[in-house]
């Protein structure tokens, strides 16, 4: 089985850690994000993976090579111009159109059993096989909505966040309403699909294709669950998703190669990449500081991402403090 990997997105969520670099190819734990997809599939046993690039392509291949060192053999599809999920597809149907294949995002860490949705997507000889979650927080992530025989039938708006005064007006004695699915960005494809795919154009997958199947009446089905996951899309849940795994393993900080930390500087709670100097007395708490940032003596940064100024072109948000962009998140 293959597996493709959609990696090409301009990352604007997660400027400016994106200015220089793919948005799977920013580090997470000291590796490279996308690492983390391309072992997921291969624990699966799934070898043969094609990635697609499109901003700062050159990021990914200096991540991952030709995949040898992580027992995969990876190929590029380089768009000089961004297709979209489905559009993506389109462009490597020759490459995938031999039987089944997976389709994952670049930007999710996960343990979710990926056998257990083949297996499913086999069992019901479907087209598509989309892994969805329960969204119990209720995040910003459109509801998917499915019928009585497990089959995805509509890709709805987004949740309604959960508030204090829903709860007081449904009573004590009240069943909690339960949470709306969302869609994990992993999904198992019979090369059947390839007969919804717009030709040579941009398109999505949830907006362009999977609704046409069903409409069609094809088994676009739904895969529910359980499992770590997590979605690395915008600088909040990147920090947020990098800290709940910091204290899993009782740390207070991740420091990436050739960083430097002064006496009496405080780093806590904090993603530090290569080549970091936090200088005496300085203090940086829930932050993400990029590549080669100095923090100054006696600084104190919090909740924000820190670059150096020099590695952003245009400055779209956050303040410039001497030889720092700093953007607030």
């Amino acid at each position: 089985m293959k597996a493709f990997i959609l990696a090409a997105g301009f990352g604007t969520r997660l400027w400016p850690l994106t200015e220089d670099r793919s948005k799977p190819a920013i580090p997470f734990h000291n590796r490279p994000l996308i690492a983390y997809s391309v072992e997921y599939l291969a624990s699966h046993g799934i070898r043969d993976i094609i990635i697609n690039l499109h901003h700062q392509p050159e990021s990914i291949k200096k991540a991952l090579g030709d995949g040898s060192q992580l027992g995969v053999r990876i190929e590029y599809s380089v768009e000089r111009e961004i297709l979209g999920t489905s559009g993506a597809l389109d462009r490597v149907r020759e490459q995938l159109s031999s039987g089944d294949f997976v389709v994952i995002n670049g930007k999710i860490v996960t343990d979710i059993n990926l056998n257990a949705a083949i297996d499913a997507h086999r069992r019901e000889h479907a087209i598509a096989t989309l892994v969805l979650k329960d969204n119990a927080a209720r995040e910003r992530f459109s509801i998917v909505e499915i019928d009585q025989r497990g089959w995805i039938s509509r890709f709805a708006g987004f949740p309604e966040p959960p508030s204090e005064s829903a709860s007081v007006e449904a009573g004590a004695g009240s069943q909690p309403e339960p949470p709306p699915l969302m869609f994990t960005g992993i999904q198992v494809l019979s090369p059947r699909i390839f007969e919804y795919v717009p030709r040579a154009r941009f398109s999505h997958s949830t907006s362009h294709v999977y609704p046409r199947a069903i409409e069609a009446g094809e088994p676009v089905i739904a895969h529910i669950a359980e499992g770590h996951w997590y979605e690395m899309s915008t600088l909040a849940r990147y920090f947020e998703a990098s800290l709940l795994l910091m204290h899993k393993e009782h740390r207070s900080f991740v420091a990436g190669e050739h960083c430097s930390i002064g006496a009496g500087a405080v780093v806590e709670d904090s993603v530090l990449w290569d080549r970091v100097t936090v200088e005496r007395d300085a203090v940086v708490k829930h932050s993400v500081v990029a590549d080669g940032v100095r923090i100054p003596q006696g600084a104190g940064i919090e909740r924000a991402v820190v670059v150096r100024r020099e590695a952003v072109s245009e400055v779209e948000r956050g303040e410039v403090v001497g030889d720092n962009l700093i953007v607030p998140f």
